[in-house]
């Protein structure tokens, strides 16, 4: 080799040490992934999700999609496919697109599962006339006589 090379091979890794040293001094790593706390979306919302065969899902034991573009972040915020996830029940944070489908995903870390996030509603404003009722049941020993009767015309 020729001296010239040698010393900008030299300078070169003096240059790269130098500026990985000042990397680490601005930019410290975390220690861990569970200390870290990562921001989510004002509108995410809470949730327990079990993935059964992609894209369906269970998020709050009531079945739901994975939207066609859908993300899954893990705990260190690396993507993720839901297959090997399958059957885990995991704290999530949550994102629905227009359609209703889960869009976006964050896998909580102990940190995050502690912080305190609104869930999903019940999905309607109304009770069908059958939850409404409140009479009472027949279990199959109840007289006769005693059974509710439907009003008169």
């Amino acid at each position: 080799m020729n001296r010239w090379m040698i010393a900008l091979v030299a300078s070169f890794s003096v240059a790269t040490s130098g500026a990985l040293a000042l990397g680490l001094v601005l930019f410290p790593m975390q220690s861990s992934a569970q200390e870290a706390v990562r921001s989510f979306p004002e509108r995410a919302l809470r949730g327990t999700l079990v993935v059964q065969t992609a894209p369906e899902v269970l998020l709050d034991g009531a079945p739901a999609r994975l939207s066609p573009g859908a993300r899954i972040h893990d705990v260190n915020n690396l993507l993720v496919l839901p297959a090997p996830l399958a059957g885990r029940e995991l704290t999530v944070n949550y994102l629905r697109d227009p359609q209703g489908l889960v869009h976006e995903v964050w896998i909580l870390n102990a940190a995050e599962a502690a912080q305190k996030r609104a869930g999903a509603s019940s999905g309607r404003n109304f009770l069908f006339a059958s939850e409404a009722d409140t009479a009472p049941r027949d279990d199959g020993n109840t007289p006769y006589h005693q059974l509710p009767g439907f009003p008169a015309r």
